[in-house]
């Protein structure tokens, strides 16, 4: 009996050994230790995979952007470079066992330097490469426009940024509930309107320090960007802004809305101008309400997204457009 036991725990374990050996020759795990050990795959069409896939390793590589201090636009943001995630495409592609770029799978690799890595300093724009712009609105006065305004956004499913005044966001806080419902960026555009470069330090902070104070006490979100009212600012506010936490936001473009033009003009003017990283100025009014669809449409058919000023210049890659 006992020997019977010793013949049948041989036969066993001899069939699992068979077994063993078998799955490690395997085409799929060859290639997958060979992938591992970077050793060549000797499979001619998973080796070729392979092939290809290495090939386009350097060809595919795109080197991140530091962010950095230009002379005339100041801080321009950086922009994430691309890495193909080799195991992942590999995997991918052995699905079907032939080559697809559709399935070639890819990793953002952030700048070395972003914004917050240089000193205080305005930002007009969003990085060149990034095919993105943003509409951005300051709100201090035009409430009846402002849901024409909403709605275009809605309706073309874009998310802005409106800078609002904290003295109307006192007066309005429904208001500015509803661009918050919307799910649009909120920023600072100061308390009183004032100029920014007239006023002494402790003013500036006031300014801006009870705009953040309001805005999160009626609508529950503390911004993280400033715009200064009429563009008129100092390095002392922008320093000051950035010790709340807060970038100092200027435009690209300005649709000049308060001079009352007319849409046609607006659009005529900003749309060959519509590029990569641009920030473009509006208030509620009603050149710009009726300007913003055409403006729209224009950003589109150049192949451009349109998101919020932090969607903008943040570092991050717009996936859709590559």
């Amino acid at each position: 009996m006992e020997k019977w036991k010793a013949q049948s725990r041989l036969l066993v374990g001899g069939l699992f050994l068979v077994c063993f050996i078998y799955i490690l020759n395997s085409p799929a795990i060859n290639q997958y230790v060979s992938f591992v050990k970077g050793q060549p795959v000797t499979a001619t069409v998973e080796g070729d995979l392979l092939r290809k896939i290495d090939g386009i390793l350097e060809q595919k590589q795109v080197p991140a952007i530091n962010a950095r201090i230009d002379q005339v636009w100041k801080a321009i943001p950086g922009y994430n470079g691309l890495k193909v995630n080799r195991e992942e495409t590999i995997k991918r592609m052995l699905e079907n066992g032939e080559w697809d770029d559709q399935k070639i799978v890819y990793d953002e690799v952030e700048p070395e330097i972003g914004l917050k890595d240089l000193q205080p300093s305005p930002i007009y724009r969003g990085n060149p490469q990034k095919p993105m712009i943003s509409f951005m609105v300051n709100v201090a006065w035009g409430n009846e426009y402002l849901p024409e305004i909403l709605n275009t956004l809605k309706k073309y499913k874009i998310k802005s940024t409106f800078f609002l005044d904290g003295s109307w966001v006192s007066k309005f806080p429904e208001e500015a509930k509803k661009i918050i419902d919307a799910g649009h960026e909120i920023g600072n555009h100061a308390y009183s309107h004032p100029d920014m470069k007239k006023l002494s330090m402790n003013r500036i902070r006031l300014e801006i320090e009870k705009t953040n104070q309001v805005i999160e006490k009626e609508i529950g979100v503390r911004p993280k960007l400033f715009a200064p009212p009429s563009g008129s600012f100092d390095q002392r506010t922008v320093e000051l802004a950035a010790q709340e936490g807060m970038f100092t936001i200027l435009w690209t473009l300005d649709t000049i809305d308060w001079k009352k033009p007319a849409p046609s003009t607006i659009i005529q003017r900003l749309t060959p101008q519509l590029a990569n990283g641009a920030t473009i100025l509006m208030h509620p009014t009603a050149s710009s309400a009726a300007a913003l669809p055409e403006l729209i449409k224009a950003a589109k058919l150049k192949g451009l997204q349109m998101g919020t000023v932090s969607d903008l210049i943040s570092s991050k890659r717009v996936q859709s457009i590559e």
